[in-house]
């Protein structure tokens, strides 16, 4: 909890106000308040709470991560203080999209709230995408035809479960799966139905407490040339359709 004491007290400092008018909004004793900064005391989940929307910086952050060293304007602030996502932005202003490549891939899961371990991606730019924050990922595998493996998929970021849209494919990331590119559908409460492209692989549920981060498919990057006579079929019904057709090309002769 170092970190924890440390970064109030600077937050404090930064705002240049006492620990009276703290201890005041977070309706608690200044001497109970003045043990969290002095590292005497740890503070409880609610009081927790009430110092993350008094300072407008989620509680994740708070614990793990010296705000000292954050430029508070480079962070994404979230509808009702959920979270404080890292950005990166240029001399403009304008967001960096950052990308995670194959090689960064298994640290993501441990520094995607890391503001220090984003900034150390590699970044683009990509002006057309409009709105919102986007973020490359990398394609594993053979599961979301035509993305072949290595492809980029660039993901505009989703804050609530709620916007997600039944068919469309997101970025997921989970505690449990790691970073996965699927197709999304919320056939029960809290939880989602994960389908592949490739109907090779079967479906599978995800619960919502097991969602880290979610993200919107914009665009992708391929990184190999797509050669139609690699293409698969993806389902029964595609399979089906192409011997239909072949059929009656045979008819005909």
């Amino acid at each position: 909890m170092s970190l924890f004491f440390d970064n109030i007290r600077s937050l404090r400092e930064k705002k240049k106000i006492t620990q009276e008018e703290v201890a005041e909004s977070l309706v608690i004793s200044r001497g109970r308040y003045a043990k969290y900064e002095y590292g005497t005391s740890e503070a409880p989940y609610e009081i927790l709470k009430r110092i993350a929307h008094y300072y407008h910086i989620s509680i994740d952050l708070l614990l793990s991560v010296d705000v000292r060293k954050i430029p508070m304007d480079n962070l994404l602030k979230l509808e009702n203080n959920r979270l404080v996502l890292p950005i990166t932005v240029d001399t403009n202003g304008e967001n960096f999209i950052e990308i995670v490549t194959q090689k960064v891939k298994a640290g993501y899961l441990n520094g995607y709230a890391d503001p220090e371990y984003i900034e150390s991606l590699q970044q683009i730019s990509l002006p057309f995408l409009g709105p919102g924050k986007h973020r490359g990922f990398p394609v594993e595998g053979d599961s979301m035809p035509p993305h072949e493996d290595g492809s980029i998929i660039v993901g505009r970021y989703i804050e609530k479960l709620g916007e997600v849209m039944d068919g469309k494919t997101y970025i997921l990331i989970t505690k449990s799966e790691g970073m996965v590119y699927k197709r999304l559908n919320k056939n029960k409460k809290n939880i989602l139905v994960v389908e592949s492209d490739n109907s090779f692989y079967p479906a599978y549920e995800v619960k919502a407490s097991d969602i880290l981060e979610i993200w919107e498919y914009t665009c992708s990057i391929a990184i190999k040339e797509f050669k139609p006579n690699n293409s698969i079929p993806n389902t029964i019904k595609d399979m089906y359709l192409k011997l239909s057709n072949e059929i009656k090309d045979i008819k005909r002769y």
